[in-house]
């Protein structure tokens, strides 16, 4: 018996780190234009899709844009200009219901409560947390996220008529990649 337990522990001891590994993570840490910490999201490698769940506060009641920029900076000086365009490494229009879309950092629209709370339970296909996929967001710029003030229209180039910058993060890993 204590040879039959000792075995199930050595195998769970070399299993779990290789599960990890494929189960690659990064988090991402939201500051508003005056520079204060509005929210967090965690962003989880799975099987063809990345999934991105957190809360934010102190949003306007709403909803707004929410995409993936091509560079990880997030300048409030800048309005948060500093994080460049969504993240479009094939180079598509904007746009979740563009005939010619979507950029690889376009997202559904997120929704903040009278409150001021956001949720943020989302999917993306597009992106990846895997090092050698075309869409991995750990280039040597890194890549961000960002909050809009407006609703993403989800079809006008080159971002959805969303408005002003009002939160960003800068995404960072939480496991090897």
């Amino acid at each position: 018996m204590q040879k039959l337990v000792l075995s199930a522990a050595v195998t769970l001891a070399l299993i779990v780190p290789a599960i990890a590994q494929d189960q690659a993570g990064a988090t991402a840490t939201f500051m508003n234009a005056e520079g204060a910490e509005v929210g967090s999201v965690t962003l989880t490698q799975g099987e063809g899709s990345v999934s991105i769940t957190g809360e934010l506060t102190g949003m306007t009641p709403g909803e707004h844009g929410f995409h993936f920029h091509q560079t990880g900076d997030c300048d409030a000086a800048t309005k948060f200009e500093s994080a460049g365009e969504h993240f479009n490494p094939t180079e598509h229009k904007h746009g979740l219901e563009n005939p010619e879309g979507p950029h690889a950092g376009d997202l559904p629209n997120v929704t903040a409560a009278e409150d001021g709370t956001v949720a943020v339970e989302l999917t993306s296909e597009m992106i990846s947390l895997s090092e050698g996929d075309p869409a991995y967001v750990f280039d040597e710029d890194g890549t961000a996220l960002v909050i809009h003030a407006a609703a993403d229209d989800q079809m006008t180039d080159p971002s959805g008529n969303s408005g002003d910058r009002t939160a960003c993060a800068v995404i960072e890993a939480s496991a090897a990649q």
